[in-house]
């Protein structure tokens, strides 16, 4: 019976991703005629709400294609990767990937990080809730003693990478800034986190993302250091601390225990 019942649902999904299927076999009418209009129509819905989801949660990335041709891909994309669960917050997880190898998008060369980093803001918004580190726990630190330290980031904070100025195109296509040319085109690197009510872009100062990946290593707060410095020619660690700690990033330091690793990062 159960075997039935998997086949009988996974003919029920395949049909209703596919708008040229014929009604499942296993579905039955009083009225048989309409039972395929009905159906159809059932199945329009489902696409529209699974489209709509993909909008909500990627305005900007609407924005840069338009309507009509965000829609055509997130057709597409709902029969590539329907959903695995129930929960649609987390829906289109997946985008940013279908979108890099997306021939037809292949022009807009930052659609998909720009995915990336919308997608990053929803599951900062789902993370857990935790109390930002204050900069006054660490002003009476000896040099030697910050250096020991463990931090630990908040759960919400997330790094995309990206080759381009991902945080100034995203804040022009929200309305965070205004939409203007971008003159100054260099890579940008992005944080994500929820540090206190709600999800908040930045621009990460440089080395950011070598940083926070020693960290989450489980390397001390000098040692991160050290390691970020050698990577990121421009490394500041002044600015570093200011950013992470002074922008409620950082939720606890321990000076022997190792830290978690961040959310995720994404280059």
């Amino acid at each position: 019976m159960t075997s039935v019942m998997s086949s009988l649902a996974g003919d029920f999904a395949a049909a209703l991703r596919d708008p040229l299927a014929t009604l499942p076999a296993a579905l039955s009418a009083h009225a048989a005629p309409a039972a395929s209009k009905r159906f159809a129509v059932y199945r329009n819905n489902v696409a529209v709400s699974l489209i709509g989801a993909l909008e909500a949660r990627f305005p900007a990335t609407r924005r840069l294609v338009g309507d009509e041709f965000f829609r055509a891909m997130a057709c597409l994309y709902i029969k590539a990767q329907p959903p695995r669960s129930p929960l649609m917050m987390r829906y289109g997880d997946e985008l940013p990937g279908f979108i890099a190898s997306f021939e037809p998008a292949a022009e807009i060369v930052y659609l998909a990080d720009i995915a990336r980093l919308e997608a990053a803001r929803t599951q900062a918004y789902h993370a857990a809730d935790a109390e930002p580190l204050e900069l006054s726990a660490l002003a009476a630190l000896d040099p030697e003693s910050l250096a020991r330290l463990r931090l630990a980031p908040h759960p919400s904070l997330d790094i995309v990478e990206s080759a381009f100025p991902i945080v100034t195109i995203w804040a022009s296509c929200t309305g965070e800034a205004p939409l203007t040319a971008i003159e100054d085109w260099r890579c940008e690197t992005a944080l994500i986190a929820r540090p206190r009510l709600e999800v908040e872009v930045r621009r990460a100062p440089p080395g950011a993302a070598a940083f926070l990946e020693a960290l989450g290593r489980g390397m001390s707060f000098g040692e991160a250091a050290n390691s970020a410095a050698a990577r990121a020619k421009d490394f500041d660690l002044t600015l570093m601390i200011a950013s992470l700690i002074g922008g409620g990033l950082v939720v606890s330091a321990d000076g022997a225990k190792r830290m978690e690793t961040i959310h995720g990062y994404h280059a």
